[in-house]
């Protein structure tokens, strides 16, 4: 059988480095698990996943002219499911109990919640998108402004022990 892109092979996992697992494939290939294909959680360390030795199924996802064989275990695995947000509609007591000042808690409350009201019904713009994301990193930019100011007493010098 050809290893062609998009098919599914075995392969045993030959080495381990920090930035993904080489894999014995059939006919004597070689091909590259790269880290951020191993799993759809975080992988920090390769090692935690997958041992050597180990015989694992991947897909693969390139093949280049100088022979290197991308391959991915993740493509396998079923998508993880979204987690859910609470509503915005101020029911939810997650959100009502984080009133804790220092990180933004009852103002990033009621911004989220203007903010949910503001929405158009349909799919937004790249634009809209780009403008609302830098509308509020600015805003918040500017609580944490006001909150550091307070903490240094307003001068923004550090006080001498």
């Amino acid at each position: 059988m050809a290893i062609e892109v998009g098919s599914i092979v075995e392969g045993e996992v030959t080495g381990i480095t920090n930035f993904g697992a080489f894999l014995q494939l059939p006919e004597g290939k070689v091909g590259l698990v790269h880290i951020s294909e191993v799993s759809n959680v975080y992988v920090k360390d390769v090692h935690d996943f997958l041992k050597e030795h180990q015989k694992v199924k991947v897909k693969v996802l390139s093949v280049d002219p100088n022979g290197k064989i991308g391959l991915s275990i993740k493509r396998l695995e079923p998508a993880p499911a979204q987690a859910r947000r609470p509503e915005q509609d101020g029911s939810s007591n997650e959100r009502r109990g984080s009133g804790d000042r220092r990180f933004g808690g009852d103002r990033r409350f009621n911004n989220e919640r203007r903010a949910a009201k503001q929405q158009p019904a349909g799919p937004l713009s790249f634009e809209d998108k780009l403008s609302r994301f830098m509308k509020e990193s600015d805003d918040r930019l500017l609580d944490l402004r006001r909150n550091t100011e307070s903490k240094r007493g307003g001068r923004g010098a550090s006080r001498a022990r």
